[in-house]
């Protein structure tokens, strides 16, 4: 592969004076620099996604270090040979992961002791631990760590409530959390530690620095982790145990591709393995493919 292009992966939670301003000079500069991606901008800090070209890469982050605010601003990188995004988008959000929680919450301080990849592929060996899947449903169909509690939630907002039922026997465990790219545990493990939990860690880096470690080689992950680009699915366990764990929404056969339905009123994303995206002509379910034809019979597509 012809690595001419990076995909860069960041956060920091820092207070950012008048974040709506910073939001517009930010947008214009990545216009100029050319690169592409989705970066988000609260008064809580930072957290994007972007992919460029070499050279645009290294302005991107020579330009955030110059900034006092994120001069130790840290990058996960993945090379790439074109770009993973069609286009930029830099927003104003009021929280960089939406929470909506009844407490103030500062991760800097409430977050969970760092785990880094070895250490938390040694307290996955253990017996008396919780491995809590900080993310979605879909992603963690796609992939997660062995015996990982899957958490009932549509979004991100749902887990107070989530860990106040289903966790709050369990506050003198261990508890392990993961995500991504390590931001939603930054405030899950702030969550839980608020909510009585004692004994709360988060994997460094999230998923993304686990599958990177030369030592740890992303085992213990089964099957593919889900990322926000147009890659979808990136392989984490570099070793001879990788399985697919993902199954098809129609047959239930082992797969880690993802599409998008066909009918451009759904677009539900759902794993699907070859043979039923071609005998089902990439619609997720018979009613969609249905909705399509009698569109087109109607003269609306």
């Amino acid at each position: 592969m012809n690595n001419e292009y990076r995909i860069l992966l960041f956060y920091k939670y820092i207070e950012i004076p008048d974040p709506e301003a910073f939001t517009a000079e930010h947008l214009q500069f990545c216009k100029d620099l050319g690169v592409k991606g989705r970066i988000l901008i609260a008064s809580e800090g930072i957290n994007g996604t972007l992919s460029g070209t070499v050279e645009q890469t290294e302005e991107y982050m020579k330009h955030m270090h110059s900034n006092p605010l994120f001069s130790d601003l840290f990058f996960k990188i993945d090379e790439s040979d074109r770009h993973a995004f069609k286009k930029i988008f830099v927003r104003h959000k009021e929280e960089l992961v939406t929470l909506r929680y009844d407490k103030k919450l500062d991760p800097n301080v409430d977050g969970g002791k760092r785990l880094q990849p070895k250490e938390f592929y040694e307290y996955l060996q253990r017996d008396d631990v919780i491995v809590l899947d900080g993310r979605s449903d879909y992603e963690y169909a796609l992939g997660h760590f062995r015996n990982a509690v899957k958490p009932d939630v549509e979004t991100f907002r749902e887990f107070p409530e989530w860990i106040r039922e289903n966790l709050a026997e369990l506050k003198d465990k261990p508890i392990l959390t993961y995500c991504t790219g390590g931001i939603r545990c930054e405030m899950l493990t702030s969550v839980l530690q608020k909510e009585g939990f004692k004994d709360v860690y988060q994997l460094d880096g999230g998923i993304v620095t686990y599958g990177k470690d030369s030592e740890v080689q992303g085992r213990g992950f089964d099957g593919n982790c889900y990322v926000f680009d147009e890659r979808i699915s990136v392989r984490i366990n570099q070793t001879d145990e990788h399985v697919v764990v993902g199954k098809c929404h129609h047959c239930g056969e082992a797969t880690d591709r993802y599409i998008n339905c066909a009918d451009d009123t759904c677009h539900l994303q759902h794993l699907v393995c070859e043979e039923c995206e071609t005998t089902r002509r990439g619609y997720c379910s018979t009613a969609c493919e249905e909705h399509d034809l009698a569109a087109a019979a109607s003269g609306k597509n």
